[in-house]
């Protein structure tokens, strides 16, 4: 099944989609990965996306579509994947349905209060790119990653300017994919305001979606 996971930043949507991932052993892809891939090997083409990036504006369409429909054409994406953050415009949404059928959308959806105090809690390992929040999901030393001793950073689109600027972005530029997808019957909202230990809460309102969808694709 090829499933995309829609959201604003900061509502879990990586969260959900490795825990899905895992569940169903269908890969997790994801846009941010992609692009964090292309700056760290520093390629000219890294370098255009840090740019946009590092100021919380989207990357180019035709940028992002060629980086996701080459992963997606790997093998291990031949019984399905879960992507992550992308399609976030309407011509990206286009332009993926063209080279694959997507049968379900998962839309998690959660309050402004909520998403801007999970984005400012965040950090990243700068050495192996684990996510941690300094209240939910705190490393057991701080500042230091649990699982490679990398040291922990705030990313640039994760300060409060930054912060605004991409909540700005996806209510002015991503929404009209929610009604795409929602005009083609592809839609399902999901609760995401639940703090993260009761995280089987938003992942138990997924697989009810998926269990239907897993019925249907198998007629």
């Amino acid at each position: 099944m090829n499933v995309v996971i829609l959201g604003s930043p900061g509502v879990g949507k990586g969260t959900y989609a490795k825990i899905l991932s895992e569940k169903y052993n269908i890969p997790r892809i994801s846009s941010g990965d992609l692009f964090r891939e292309a700056i760290r090997d520093e390629t000219e083409l890294g370098k255009k996306i840090e740019d946009y990036v590092s100021r919380g504006d989207l990357v180019p369409d035709e940028i992002t579509i060629e980086l996701v429909k080459e992963r997606l054409e790997r093998d291990d994406c031949g019984n399905g994947f879960f992507i992550d953050g992308f399609p976030r415009t309407v011509a990206q949404a286009e332009a993926l349905e063209k080279f694959k059928k997507i049968d379900k959308v998962l839309n998690f959806v959660a309050s402004e209060w909520v998403i801007l105090s999970r984005l400012g809690g965040r950090r990243t390992c700068r050495k192996c790119g684990a996510i941690y929040h300094i209240k939910e999901i705190p490393p057991k030393f701080e500042g230091i990653c649990d699982l490679c001793g990398g040291k922990l950073y705030q990313r640039s689109d994760e300060t409060p300017q930054a912060i605004k600027n991409r909540l700005r972005v996806y209510r002015e530029k991503t929404r009209p994919v929610l009604d795409y997808f929602r005009r083609r019957g592809l839609l399902a909202d999901i609760d995401a305001n639940y703090h993260f230990e009761e995280i089987s809460k938003v992942i138990s309102q997924c697989e009810k979606h998926l269990q239907k969808l897993g019925a249907d694709l198998r007629k």
